[in-house]
């Protein structure tokens, strides 16, 4: 009887533990393939030189509205969705249909902000000439809004607040251009 007590406790033992051993291997599934997985698309990059073209209204305090046709170019280095950049530009201005009457000239840093895949608002500052007659400064901020429509071009609106250093003629410029991306 010794015996069969004994083998009953040992088959008890051992069945225990081997349904402990089962209930702890563990199933695997397969999660990853050897397909390659796609790349989401990350928007444009504003990264890199740009060039273009733009078109606005400049009213001066004693220069009264002048209307112009000009051309940018800058760089920009985009930094996740913060952007630093900067820019040159010259606008040559009409006013009462005298075409030619004056230029005016900037250079602008921007730090900005891309909002989306393919917006950006930004802020700009910097220093404005005009080119003609009489010789006026200016420090220049404001900002705007730019927004990439294909891989490499970009339209945008700009306002731009003109405090005088020499010449005393207060400018408020609106452009509205478009930009290609290299």
């Amino acid at each position: 009887m010794r015996i069969l007590k004994t083998l009953a406790l040992t088959a008890l033992v051992s069945s225990a533990s081997a349904g402990a051993a089962m209930a702890a291997d563990l199933i695997t599934i397969p999660t990853s393939t050897q397909a390659e997985l796609p790349i989401a698309d990350v928007g444009f990059d504003w990264s890199g030189f740009y060039a273009g073209v733009h078109g606005g209204a400049q009213n001066g305090s004693i220069s009264d509205v002048q209307y112009g046709l000009g051309a940018q170019a800058g760089v920009n280095a985009q930094f996740d969705f913060y952007l630093l950049g900067a820019e040159v530009a010259v606008t040559g201005l009409a006013a009462n249909g005298t075409v030619g009457e004056t230029s005016y000239g900037q250079i602008l840093g921007r730090a900005g902000l891309v909002v989306s895949d393919n917006v950006l608002v930004y802020g700009a500052g910097g220093y404005g000439i005009d080119l003609g007659t009489p010789a006026e400064q200016d420090a220049l901020l404001g900002g705007g809004v730019e927004l990439a429509v294909t891989d490499n071009v970009s339209v945008r609106a700009q306002y731009l607040h003109g405090f005088p250093i020499e010449g005393g003629n207060t400018k408020d410029q609106f452009t509205v251009g478009a930009s290609y991306h290299f």
